[in-house]
């Protein structure tokens, strides 16, 4: 596996993130059209895409966030269904977290939807905690937040 460090226009990141979509789509249609903002990144984020045998297959970044001092916020981790369980996504986690702490930041937070089981399990496995739900997240039940100090 590869791993590269990148910007949030990589042509590889773009194409997974579209997968991505595409199964949150199926997964929460009727929240989909209130997260679209949310998920949403620009130029202050930090990406990670990882490639075997040269083809994209997972991806993750995390950008700047304000619900948190000297943290940032994980967004668009993904993995390709046909790729999962071989421990892409807690590499993944593994670099975002080094280059967040490159960067002097003391510690990672995020939100993923209840549907995401496997993702949910990955993060914990990665030490990772659930916490009360913040910012738009608050009162969302479709919605689980969780920190990990890095």
């Amino acid at each position: 596996m590869v791993y590269k460090k990148t910007k949030w226009d990589d042509p590889d990141f773009i194409h997974l993130i579209r997968m991505l979509d595409k199964e949150l789509w199926i997964n929460y249609p009727a929240l989909q059209q209130k997260y679209v903002g949310k998920n949403a990144i620009n130029e202050d984020a930090s990406v990670i895409v990882c490639y075997k045998n040269g083809i994209p297959v997972g991806c993750g970044c995390f950008r700047k966030t304000e619900h948190e001092e000297n943290a940032v916020e994980v967004k668009r981790m993904f993995v390709d269904p046909t790729r999962r369980g071989k421990g892409i996504g807690r590499t993944i986690l593994r670099e975002l977290s080094k280059w967040a702490k490159e960067q002097g930041k003391a510690s990672m937070i995020l939100e993923t939807g209840i549907k995401q089981t496997e993702a949910i399990e990955m993060y914990k496995k990665y030490g990772f905690e659930i916490i009360e739900n913040y910012g738009d997240y608050k009162g969302n039940g479709n919605s689980l937040c969780m920190r990990k100090k890095i």
